[in-house]
């Protein structure tokens, strides 16, 4: 790997020039919600866009904030003197977050976002020039290894992960440290890991930048760091998951074939996890002809683990090789290129019979239950993002329901979760409604149709009766034999209690 074009790094070492650096930029209000006051709502959204031309209008005044949005995210040099206002100009200089640029002027070495924690810490998240916001935007070409900073993708992944105190938390292919950061809130002790040993240096800036405890940082890929005898609570990777032709860019391409190192990630991490521990991914994965995606997915859940598969995108081969193409900023080379380039993915997907590739979540628990949950499913709907205490959630459920046949679920209490609305769906003036459906504001957001009992029995959940009391007084009240209602709904019971819009009383 060479990185023989991207700019040297600051060095790491030189802890109390972090701390003073992290001082000044906090002192200025260089802060996710000083962003946002001084930009706007327009011009800060269209940094997430890697559109930055906004956000230059918005700092054409003489603040120290504004020279920090321009030395830092927006890579413009700034007059000595103004940035001497704000920071410690010769310490950073020295420990080299900045650089002189020939004239009376300064520049940035790395790229600095603001990034407010989920408690509202001010944390900082470090990457290479150009790369802070909005993704790759083609800045990839320059090198292959380029450490990209905050997208869609980590904060996804950061979203959806389970935030229980943990003894122990493993970032495998760490980047520029945002799981690492997340983890060290609630991990008594964090290992990252990193194929590109630029990307462990910058999370080590990233943590010590943002008053983070320090993270074990091992260079290797995918397990390859960790030994043999190392488990962990929790295990954490926004991998190079792109399905590619090659592995020019190392920040996207896994260098397996197809979607060999997502299935591996997979398979490996049951070995790697402590009882009740959770393992949590975003993956890409073939639809290949001839295949269900679901039993390919199955395939991949390691023993011993329940699991939830949550696809939220498919694109086709089309569409999915012209996405990455432009990430790498492809479509603006020379257009023989281009075509060359677009034709070698087309051809590889042709030789594996892939006609499309699937995007999501893949959550794996460490379980000791003879049967194993395994749910894989489709929902491309919005959700309602952090999702770890939905995550966590889901398999609290899964317990509950193994643990009980139709029986004890009838003698169970339960209670209607918070935020279900009832959707009455029919022709205009019709006397009954042709279905019901039960539909969620929290969390997944999931629908689900009910029959008129089922609605009936949501209703009255308030974990005051047991669900066998409710279904004898609604036999009685729609005239019904309550002992074949009893053996009809306790499966309706079950599905509602699965997708959480009941929840056994506690």
């Amino acid at each position: 790997m060479s990185n023989s074009s991207l700019a040297p790094l600051p060095s790491s070492d030189r802890t109390d020039v972090t701390a003073r650096l992290r001082e000044a930029l906090l002192g200025a209000s260089f802060s996710a919600d000083g962003l946002l006051d001084l930009l706007g709502a327009p011009a800060y959204a269209a940094l997430a866009r890697s559109e930055t031309v906004p956000a230059l209008r918005a700092t054409r005044g003489d603040s120290p904030l504004e020279a920090l949005v321009r030395l830092f995210l927006l890579q413009q040099p700034v007059p000595h003197a103004r940035v001497a206002d704000v920071l410690p100009v010769a310490d950073c200089l020295e420990s080299g977050w900045l650089t002189g640029t020939g004239g009376d002027e300064l520049a940035a070495t790395v790229d600095v976002r603001p990034y407010g924690g989920p408690g509202g810490e001010d944390w900082f998240i470090v990457s290479d020039l150009g790369c802070a916001v909005g993704g790759a935007g083609g800045i990839g070409s320059l090198d292959e290894g380029v450490v990209l900073g905050v997208g869609g993708a980590s904060t996804t992944l950061a979203g959806i992960t389970v935030r229980t105190p943990v003894g122990s938390a493993l970032d495998l292919g760490t980047g520029s440290g945002i799981q690492a950061l997340h983890a060290a809130q609630h991990a008594t002790r964090v290992t990252a890991t990193d194929l590109n040993p630029r990307a462990l240096h910058i999370t080590a800036l990233t943590l010590a930048l943002s008053g983070a405890p320090a993270a074990d940082l091992r260079e290797g890929s995918l397990f390859e760091p960790v030994a043999d005898d190392e488990t962990y609570d929790l295990i954490v990777s926004n991998p190079p998951f792109v399905i590619s032709p090659g592995a020019r860019l190392t920040y996207r391409d896994g260098g397996m074939g197809g979607d060999d190192l997502c299935r591996t990630l997979v398979q490996e991490a049951g070995d790697r996890l402590n009882d009740g521990g959770y393992a949590q991914f975003l993956a890409n994965w073939q639809h290949v002809e001839g295949e269900e995606w679901q039993d390919r997915l199955r395939s991949w859940v390691p023993r011993g683990c329940d699991a939830w598969i949550v696809q939220r995108e498919v694109q086709d081969v089309t569409q999915y090789a012209e996405l990455w193409l432009r990430d790498a900023g492809d479509h603006r080379s020379d257009p023989v290129e281009y075509q060359a380039r677009y034709d070698a993915w087309l051809d590889e997907f042709e030789a594996r019979k892939v006609k499309s590739v699937g995007f999501g979540w893949i959550t794996l628990r460490k379980s000791a239950a003879a049967q194993p949950s395994v749910v894989v499913e489709e929902w491309p709907h919005p959700v309602e993002q952090p999702l770890g205490d939905t995550v966590r959630a889901h398999f609290d459920r899964v317990d509950y329901l193994r643990a009980h046949d139709d029986a004890a679920l009838l003698a169970g209490h339960f209670v209607l979760a918070g935020e279900v609305v009832q959707e009455q769906v029919g022709l205009p003036g019709a006397e009954d409604p042709e279905h019901v459906v039960l539909r969620q504001h929290r969390g997944m957001r999931r629908a689900t149709k009910v029959d008129t009992v089922g609605a009936g029995f949501a209703g009255v959940c308030d974990g005051t009766l047991s669900a066998g009391r409710i279904l004898d007084a609604i036999a009685q009240l729609v005239g019904e034999d309550p002992v074949l209602l009893r053996d009809r709904v306790p499966s309706q019971i079950r599905l509602l209690v699965e997708q959480g819009f009941l929840e056994p009383a506690r």
